[in-house]
């Protein structure tokens, strides 16, 4: 994917904490970057085969948080409670 694909896909990010994120995923060898030499640059970003293997764990953690949702809204809002205190 391109970075303005990823950071419309991404609800929320700001464009440093993506640019940050990409570049700790590359350096771990999670996420491969590709410029094409055109005008304007071209960057695409794909996860390298290291990478793929995550999915499943990254999918259930996203089906766990899902599940979870309303718990963790609850949870938050006694904690800012007591915060703010």
């Amino acid at each position: 994917m391109r970075f303005t694909e990823l950071k419309k896909t991404i609800d929320g990010i700001s464009q440093r904490m993506l640019t940050v994120t990409l570049r700790q995923l590359e350096r771990d060898g999670l996420v491969s970057r590709t410029v094409h030499p055109v005008v304007p640059p071209r960057v695409d970003y794909e996860l390298t085969p290291l990478g793929v293997t995550l999915h499943a764990t990254i999918q259930s953690l996203v089906t766990w948080t899902e599940t979870h949702q309303s718990e963790i809204a609850t949870a938050r809002a006694r904690y800012d409670a007591l915060s703010s205190s």
